[in-house]
């Protein structure tokens, strides 16, 4: 069997694939994250913890030889090790907004723009580079014991393997790689004041690096690929690497890629571009901070359970009787496709006649509406996937391919893990047909009517957002 491993925000997995990549069994392990004031931070113990402990159960549950496994995990952050790996202290999430005052200061002085003109990368408080700078502002003796500030997935392949600290093209292109050199631009960690801290920064493995396990979780000797991280792998897993095709990933973030072969680093700096094991192919990047965490805030405000969305769904009109959301919660404001640290989330229209129904299908609206901003701005003009939690809900998928107005095909099952197992077997020259590994399991498609409202509701939905954003502009000065 082939085994992909995926280690989230919130929950950390391991699936179970054969030869014509059918999903044999899946094993999960829910993880804490530590919220306040802004802070996200999470146990790196308890989350290689429950690798370890999935990967038992994994292999325990399917009696078959594991031929080789791949990994992936949640990006950006700064998960700080030892030599050993170990944690120098608990990681700083990609959620977190402690940064946010100096993301504030570089969106004023200039610094922002130039590192995306360099890099295509557009910073926001919870990547590497602002909150490097805040550590070694405020915690710089975390700094100084730290032997790398690697990603969540490079800490698990060091600790599964026992290989030095390493990274791959995927997670370093944020915010500090070079996409056309492959390699770390030197000029930019100099403007984030980090030349003193370089030698944190783990080397790049182009391509991912490998390594055999140790034994822990998984038999001594399986082989193991490091990466990519969690988008481009569910883009890999969805069958998404022809330029302008389009994922769209409707998880905890709503992430929207799109494959290209084109380096354009003009326009409003926003998202990323993200390297892929193909050099000159890039997925252009929108991976804004809304996605399911605020239609599940709204669920336990208005004690709805999940199960009920559907029916809630089916029974609310288009437009939800004039209730709007704009669907901004994340505690570092929005990433993607702009960036906003103070963006907050907004609620109009809304009465006493409201509805339950009303406030989750104007969100699950407003969350549409959002992703196809994101999509719009990394260039869909193909084929477009849909992915992750949300696809569980049949409901929420007619809702969204109405208000993207495009056929979705629907890719189910544990695609991080897939593409994750298809990188590894590339590495290793093991032959998988990824046309059957990446085949959808359903297409959704718009209805005509439907699709006509939504067009003037986006537009509507631009117009409010533009007034918020010049609100939250205001806020900073």
């Amino acid at each position: 069997m082939y085994v992909g491993i995926d280690v989230g925000t919130s929950v950390v997995k391991a699936a179970a694939f054969d030869p014509g990549g059918r999903q044999l069994a899946v094993e999960s392990r829910p993880v804490g994250l530590e919220l306040r004031d802004g802070v996200v931070e999470q146990d790196m113990e308890e989350v290689y913890g429950a690798v370890v402990a999935v990967l038992r159960a994994l292999t325990s549950a399917v009696a078959e030889p594991v031929e080789l496994t791949g990994l992936t995990g949640q990006g950006d952050g700064v998960w700080l090790v030892d030599a050993e790996g170990r944690p120098v202290r608990a990681a700083a999430s990609w959620m977190d907004g402690r940064a946010h005052e100096l993301v504030d200061r570089w969106l004023a002085d200039g610094t922002f723009e130039t590192v995306f003109r360099r890099t295509g990368s557009a910073m926001f408080p919870g990547c590497p580079g602002p909150l490097l700078a805040w550590l070694d502002s405020h915690e710089p003796k975390a700094l100084d014991a730290a032997r790398a500030a690697l990603y969540c997935k490079d800490v698990v392949f060091q600790r599964l393997t026992g290989a030095g600290p390493t990274t791959d093209v995927s997670d370093a292109s944020m915010p500090f790689l070079d996409p056309r050199t492959r390699t770390y631009d030197n000029r930019v960690v100099e403007l984030l004041g980090l030349t003193h801290r370089r030698g944190l920064l783990a080397p790049v493995s182009d391509p991912v690096a490998t390594a055999p396990a140790r034994g822990e979780g998984l038999p001594s000797g399986t082989r193991i690929a490091n990466g990519p991280y969690d988008l481009p792998a569910c883009a890999l897993g969805a069958g998404v690497t022809s330029p302008g095709d389009g994922l769209l990933i409707v998880g905890t973030c709503l992430a929207s890629l799109v494959a290209t072969t084109e380096l354009d680093l003009t326009g409003e700096p926003a998202g990323l571009y993200i390297s892929t094991d193909r050099p000159g192919h890039w997925l252009r990047a929108m991976p804004a901070m809304v996605g399911t965490a605020a239609l599940d805030w709204v669920l336990s405000t208005t004690g709805v359970r999940h199960e009920e969305v559907d029916g809630l769904l089916e029974r609310t009109p288009p437009g939800a009787h004039g209730v709007r959301v704009l669907p901004y919660f994340a505690p570092s404001g929005e990433r993607a496709p702009f960036v906003e640290p103070r963006l907050r989330a907004e609620l109009t229209g809304v009465s006493l006649e409201s509805t339950r129904g009303d406030l989750v299908r104007a969100t699950c609206e407003g969350i549409g509406y959002a992703a196809r901003h994101c999509l719009e701005a990394a260039g869909l003009t193909g084929s477009l996937a849909v992915c992750g939690g949300g696809t569980r809900s049949p409901a929420w998928m007619r809702l969204l391919a109405d208000v993207l107005g495009r056929p979705l095909r629907v890719v189910e099952g544990e695609v991080g893990a897939r593409g994750a197992v298809l990188a590894a077997a590339e590495r290793y020259g093991v032959p998988l047909d990824a046309a059957g590994w990446t085949r959808p399991t359903d297409v959704v498609e718009p209805d005509a009517g439907r699709a006509a409202f939504y067009a003037e509701g986006y537009e509507e939905h631009l117009d409010r957002l533009t007034r918020a954003r010049a609100r939250a502009a205001r806020s900073r000065t």
